[in-house]
């Protein structure tokens, strides 16, 4: 575990975690559990670079067709589950400005036949991806979604120690998740209306956890709420993002707070940003409620059980996903 001494931001191994013995899966737990009072933590792992400069590669390629060319794989009725989202639509919950960004969103199909799929068919879709724009790009966003799950996985493997939980806590709630692989394209920022500094407004994830492998520029910004200062998130080279979202924080009882961040461009700052995040969701039935570790007389519980469909619906309004309640 390193970190530059400024930085509250911590970088953890994760394969220490794995495979080091007592001390050394005990100083990885430590690490994560006092980074994640940011909401951040930087995370080495080993999706492959080859597989992430492919996927870039793939999803550039797509952002620069033409936008009758893009309008193609709008999926609706989705909520932005899937499919291509367009510029000025996804607004933060907290702003009044909808997000100078672009979209294509994917995850996983489940069985057919399965109950998931019965009981939430809002939830699960039918992936909708470019292919007929961009040969062969299902295959390598569906590896890379993959790959990227597994990280996450293992990484709540971590978290579920240092909340004093078994390592597997989270794992049952994972199966079949609609977990959330989102591309983004931000165009320069003096394309944007008025010309504002900000890609994407101020918020938290409403997710258990969230990764971002890579970005091809800088942006990303990190609140800390104790200060109420802003420092920019900035992942070492082969090194993963993670942030907290709002599921674990309810979770957690508040133990771990939802990460608040944002994407500005600095001033004078050219070119686009492109960026693949994704989002851990546990299945839509499990029902979100502080454990029993992390509440005590001195942190009651703060939080009601939710189910993770019904707090996953509250925020798509929120942020201007659902289509027929714009």
């Amino acid at each position: 575990m390193s970190s530059a001494s400024s930085d509250p931001i911590l970088e953890i191994d994760l394969l220490a975690f794995e495979s080091g013995d007592a001390a050394g899966r005990a100083a990885v737990v430590d690490g994560v559990m006092r980074s994640l009072t940011t909401g951040f933590v930087y995370v080495s792992h080993d999706v492959s670079e080859d597989l992430i400069d492919t996927a870039y590669g793939m999803l550039e390629e797509f952002f620069a067709a033409a936008p009758d060319e893009k309008a193609r794989f709008v999926a609706p009725g989705t909520h932005g589950q899937t499919g291509y989202t367009g510029l000025l639509v996804e607004t933060a919950a907290t702003a009044d400005v909808a997000d100078w960004k672009e979209m294509l969103n994917w995850g996983r199909d489940i069985p057919e036949g399965h109950p998931l799929g019965a009981k939430y068919p809002h939830r699960y879709h039918h992936q909708v991806l470019p292919e007929a724009a961009v040969p062969g790009i299902t295959e390598v966003l569906n590896t890379f979604h993959d790959a990227v799950f597994d990280m996450q996985r293992r990484v709540l493997r971590i978290i579920a120690v240092g909340i004093g939980c078994h390592e597997t806590f989270f794992e049952k709630m994972l199966v079949d998740g609609p977990t959330l692989s989102r591309a983004i394209h931000y165009p320069p920022m003096a394309s944007a209306p008025d010309a504002p500094h900000v890609w994407a407004g101020e918020h938290g994830d409403i997710n258990l956890i969230t990764a971002l492998p890579r970005a091809t520029a800088p942006g990303l910004q990190v609140k800390l709420k104790s200060e109420g200062t802003w420092i920019d998130a900035v992942a070492p080279e082969g090194r993963a993002i993670i942030n907290t979202g709002l599921m674990l924080e309810t979770v957690t009882n508040g133990m771990i707070e939802a990460g608040v961040h944002r994407v500005v461009a600095a001033p004078g700052q050219q070119g686009d940003r492109y960026s693949v995040v994704q989002f851990c969701h546990p299945t839509p039935w499990t029902i979100l409620s502080p454990v029993v570790s992390c509440t005590s007389a001195d942190r009651p519980q703060r939080y009601a059980p939710i189910s993770a469909a019904d707090a996953l619906d509250l925020v798509l309004y929120e942020i201007n996903l659902i289509e027929d309640a714009r």
